[in-house]
């Protein structure tokens, strides 16, 4: 049978939901598959089978990667600011790729070993492996800057405010916000927020929500309305910026997928679950 692409999310294991947004395993078939990666606000761990674990720095424009046939990746998507990489300055790896030996220590290539001698390491138990060892740099040196982490928690889109009030409201200014945003998230406040509005936006198709009727708009332009554009116009700028593509190209004319035809549920859903926590800012 002919193997065909395909891509996978799962949550992750319990001790790191707070931490990493959804976890993920991607299989190629007999031909090479163009993937779109997307900024999120955080980084990502992609590790081929066979190959090196690589750091996906956070992301200011879509990153395209052609990647080969009958190749299997797994990886780990962090939430903004939660990978547990405190003593490295994310502002040098934006829009880059960084061999994750560099980062934690040579011992990553030898993630594969554990497995037993002769024996493929297929992509459920490097998951694991993966994870684990996700874990232990988290109890290791910690996940971040807390302030920051509070900044994110109040620029997620579903109550927007302007980026001097957060700032104000953690005893900040907003040069100080900046630069503890820069190093930690590799992105300033306002680009975190721009990013975070679009998350939200693709959530919510995602989700095959319903608009909010705001402003009387409903479908694609509510959804955009709700999370904080101005209008349908506002969201195709973002997304051409974000993305490369418009709301259509990249959801294939349906709100409720996309259209690459992957299942996105498990990344999205803790997202969503945000908007019950939504810190209360004046």
């Amino acid at each position: 049978m002919r193997r065909v692409e395909a891509y996978v999310e799962r949550a992750p294991r319990p001790e790191l939901a707070g931490i990493v947004r959804t976890v993920w395993i991607q299989r190629t078939g007999a031909t090479a598959y163009a993937q779109r990666h997307l900024p999120t606000g955080g980084v990502e761990i992609h590790w081929p089978l066979g190959g090196r674990p690589t750091l996906l720095g956070p992301l200011t424009e879509p990153q395209l990667e052609l990647v080969p046939a009958h190749t299997t990746i797994v990886g780990v998507r962090f939430r903004p600011g939660a990978a547990p990489l405190a003593s490295i300055a994310l502002d040098a790896l934006v829009d880059q790729r960084g061999d994750l030996a560099d980062l934690w220590g040579g011992d990553v290539d030898r993630l594969g070993e554990t497995a037993a001698a002769g024996t493929e390491l297929t992509a459920t138990p490097a998951l694991a492996l993966l994870q684990a060892r996700v874990l232990h740099e988290v109890r290791t040196s910690g996940t971040g800057d807390p302030l920051v982490h509070a900044a994110v928690e109040a620029l997620m889109p579903w109550r927007p405010v302007d980026v001097r009030t957060v700032a104000a409201h953690l005893a900040l200014s907003a040069s100080q916000l900046r630069r503890r945003c820069l190093h930690t998230l590799g992105l300033g406040p306002k680009a975190v927020q721009r990013t975070l509005r679009f998350q939200g936006f693709l959530a919510l198709a995602q989700a095959g929500e319903t608009a909010s009727g705001r402003r009387g708009a409903d479908g694609m332009a509510g959804l955009a309305i709700d999370v904080g554009y101005a209008d349908q116009a506002h969201l195709s700028r973002e997304c051409m910026r974000l993305t490369g593509v418009t709301p259509t190209q990249l959801l294939g004319g349906d709100v409720d997928r996309c259209r690459c035809g992957h299942d996105h549920a498990a990344s999205y859903r803790p997202f969503l679950a945000s908007r019950r926590r939504v810190p209360r800012i004046a």
